[in-house]
């Protein structure tokens, strides 16, 4: 095979060719393009209960949507922050070679994030007297609290599942996610009807539905890692190993828990601002369409930015700077064309784009005029997105949680209230508030990842995999099996190509 290279070839540098690049290209989309499903999987799981619900009546409605929103920002991304750890620590170890700290990392994760569900659970129990508190009317409160309540079974089986999730993904095993995600919304579809229209539980039915498919889901991927003859070397576990990895585990947790959660927090605190405006009923509505398609998008650029965390954790485990590298300038490559397609696509349907949602002419209008904005905000939230993603490869997460602090809370909120409410921009305002946010968080972060020294970040990865020292017979080891630095300088990938 010919090789063209990428980059000229200059002193102190040496080029990238084709064949490298092109390899490295399918391992990051038979990674990213499978998780995409799987997100918008579990994804639609919570917007078919919210769909369902919404046929009992508009007070079932507004309950349901907030008891979503407050369980989203209490529950279910605390419980993702502190799982996304082991997007570091199992994925280090899987290129590493050390297959059975996988199993060990992931049932650490599982009995550590457990137990702090029950503090949320107490928070979900009273959410009635909360919302109450802030001026919500006493009957959606209620139906809130209802909601909440019947999907306190489904916080700790997300807790499960998110432990679940990393575990498969830190070795690249996007099949059996993307067959058990799309069974469990196939499950999840029937059961939910069943429970809200046949038993007469209604809302309640619409919250059981999603705690019975994430113990489904759970169930599946239980059943796979016990079984598969895959998972047959990394779901070996050591009771003595799972303890001594706890402190190691929220070392990476507790940062990637801050990370997740002041980002999501920022949305929530701006979407609440919405009720002040005049008019808030369609600022309100407008906005929450506007959310909605944008999260929808999300998973795209998710999808890249699972497949960063596990090419760059893989290979920093490995010892192969070279290759994590790569990985990073082709899954920020593959973002930005991608969510400079959607946002073209989406500004040209700009007129015609609210309609998908609303039949009154003042919410289409209102949708048109926010357009622009989506479109700056599909392109900078898929680049904090997959920035995101590489931070949490290279076990960066703290430096994530100070950009997400600075980027939301001394730019994005103030932005957006300064425009929405000095301004008097409402709508726009805040959600400039938001594209401020997410394009602050997305450049810090690139200068973080631009200044990397990746040779030092993986003599670190495997330090800490091997607990200090990297003995020789691993690196014998892995010379004979040909997967440390030689193969791929022998292909012509730059130390410092970026």
């Amino acid at each position: 095979m010919d090789e063209a290279p990428l980059l000229s070839k200059r002193e102190g540098r040496i080029i990238i060719t084709w064949e490298a690049l092109v390899e490295e290209l399918k391992k990051v989309n038979l990674i990213a393009a499978p998780f995409v499903a799987v997100a918008l999987s579990q994804y639609l799981l919570q917007v078919v209960s919210m769909m369902m619900a919404g046929h009992l009546g508009e007070l079932a409605l507004s309950g349901v949507a907030i008891a979503s929103s407050i369980c989203n920002v209490t529950g279910f991304s605390l419980l993702g922050g502190f799982s996304a750890a082991l997007e570091t620590l199992n994925g280090q170890a899987y290129g590493a070679m050390k297959y059975e700290k996988l199993g060990s990392y992931t049932y650490c994760a599982i009995i550590s994030t457990l137990p702090i569900c029950l503090p949320v659970c107490i928070l979900w129990m009273y959410m009635d007297r909360f919302l109450v508190l802030m001026g919500q009317d006493p009957q959606v409160a209620e139906v809130a609290c209802s909601y909440s309540m019947w999907l306190i079974p489904g916080l700790f089986a997300f807790a499960i599942l998110q432990s679940q999730i990393r575990f498969f993904q830190s070795q690249s095993f996007m099949l059996p996610l993307l067959f058990t995600s799309l069974a469990t919304l196939c499950f999840h579809i029937p059961v939910c009807w069943f429970l809200v229209f046949q038993t007469g539980l209604g809302n309640i039915g619409a919250a059981l539905a999603i705690s019975i498919s994430y113990w489904f889901n759970v169930f599946l991927l239980g059943l796979y890692m016990r079984y598969s003859s895959s998972c047959e070397k990394t779901r070996l576990v050591c009771l003595k190993d799972v303890f001594l990895c706890v402190k190691e585990f929220f070392q990476f947790a507790i940062p990637s828990a801050v990370m997740a959660c002041l980002e999501w927090w920022s949305y929530e605190i701006l979407v609440l601002m919405s009720g002040l405006l005049p008019n808030s009923t369609l600022e309100t509505s407008v906005l929450s369409i506007c959310l909605t398609s944008a999260a929808l998008h999300y998973q795209i650029p998710f999808g890249f930015s699972v497949a960063a965390s596990t090419r760059i954790s893989n290979e920093l485990g490995a010892g192969n700077p070279q290759a994590a590298q790569l990985s990073t300038f082709i899954v920020v490559a593959l973002t930005l064309a991608e969510t400079f397609i959607a946002s073209t696509t989406l500004f040209c349907c700009r007129h015609v784009f609210g309609y998908a949602y609303s039949n009154e002419l003042e919410v289409v209008n209102k949708v048109t005029n926010m357009v622009p904005l989506m479109c700056l905000s599909l392109i900078m939230d898929g680049l904090h997105g997959v920035t995101s993603g590489i931070v949490r490869g290279i076990g960066w997460q703290h430096f994530g949680a100070y950009a997400n602090l600075a980027a939301y809370y001394l730019f994005g909120i103030p932005a957006g209230i300064i425009c929405a409410f000095v301004l008097h921009l409402k709508g726009e305002g805040l959600w400039i508030g938001m594209l401020t946010g997410s394009s602050v968080q997305g450049i810090l972060l690139v200068f973080v990842i631009a200044f990397t020294n990746w040779k030092k970040q993986a003599v670190e990865a495997r330090e800490r995999i091997f607990q200090g020292a990297i003995p020789e017979e691993a690196e014998a080891e892995r010379a004979e099996c040909g997967e440390i630095v030689k193969p791929f300088e022998s292909r012509h990938i730059s130390a410092d190509f970026i």
